[in-house]
């Protein structure tokens, strides 16, 4: 009995092989140039259809996409990201000084969960660029250095930053919304956790290296997560000013959105100057537009 006809030799031959190796007997007729047909014994037909269907099946997503690799042949614009993004917030500080009370820089941008939950959510984003002292300051900036150069030599200046910022004022309000009231906040080591998280998710996108042992690919995808753990236990985990849910959220919020490099395009994106010079632009528009709304309100 018949039970294939095929137009294409390529599915005759892999459906024959199919059948081949469930030892189903079976002949292939060619009844012309572009005709083709799969016999069989009746008897045999529901387990042909069964083994045809489950190769179908099996072969839905087959090959899998390549893995992205995001080191090949990509040099950011703007090689300086991260010296300057220090030197700010360094600068940022000798101006808005100490976390005091009486404070104009603190009154108008600390994170402060009530005015938060208030309507006042430019404090999410205007909170990471206050510190509640040097020491605070110069402790996320010793240790985030390292985790910002590989981050923005990964997906350029405009669009590391941009990232950043977002990630940042994301786990800011997942920490307040678990939090509720009563709750204030300073500092960028929320972002930091962040970028931490993001390199540990893009560190599982790079394929596996030629003469790679499965030990060594252990530790490099598993080194980010541990940085960030460790950051957890020297930054997050005690101190006056402490905000240990703050850095729990910023590492889960970076190991999610780090996924935005599985998007298609996107090796194409962090190669255009017109695209990262954009979001560089709208990182620093945003952040200039929520420290005028602070003080317009306060």
């Amino acid at each position: 009995m018949l039970l294939r006809h095929f137009h294409d030799p390529e599915q005759l031959n892999i459906s024959s092989l199919v059948l081949s190796s469930a030892s189903l007997p079976h002949r292939v007729v060619i009844t012309g140039q572009h005709n083709f047909s799969l016999y069989l014994q009746h008897r045999w037909q529901e387990e042909a259809e069964y083994q045809l269907a489950a190769y179908e099946e099996e072969s839905r997503h087959w090959p899998p996409p390549k893995p992205v690799n995001l080191s090949v042949n990509f040099q950011p614009l703007f090689r300086a990201m991260t010296p300057t993004l220090i030197t700010a917030l360094a600068l940022f500080y000798l101006k808005s000084g100490d976390w005091d009370s009486g404070s104009i820089w603190f009154t108008a941008g600390a994170g402060d969960a009530n005015k938060i939950l208030d309507g006042q959510w430019y404090r999410l984003v205007t909170a990471l660029t206050l510190h509640a002292d040097a020491l605070h300051l110069l402790s996320n900036l010793a240790i985030g250095a390292i985790f910002l150069h590989y981050f923005f030599a990964i997906t350029g200046s405009g669009f590391g930053l941009a990232a950043i910022l977002f990630t940042g004022t994301l786990a800011n309000l997942f920490n307040v919304l678990t939090h509720g009231g009563n709750h204030l906040f300073v500092g960028f080591s929320t972002a930091l956790f962040a970028v931490a998280g993001m390199l540990c998710t893009i560190g599982l996108s790079r394929p596996k290296e030629e003469g790679e042992s499965w030990r060594h690919r252990l530790v490099r995808l598993l080194l980010p997560l541990m940085g960030g753990l460790s950051l957890l236990a020297m930054l997050g985990s005690s101190g006056e000013h402490t905000d240990l849910g703050g850095h729990l959220f910023g590492l889960l919020t970076g190991l999610a959105v780090g996924n935005v490099v599985h998007l298609h395009g996107f090796d194409h994106w962090r190669r255009s100057a017109f695209l990262q010079t954009l979001f560089a632009a709208a990182s620093l528009f945003t952040l200039i537009l929520c420290w005028r709304m602070a003080f317009s309100i306060r």
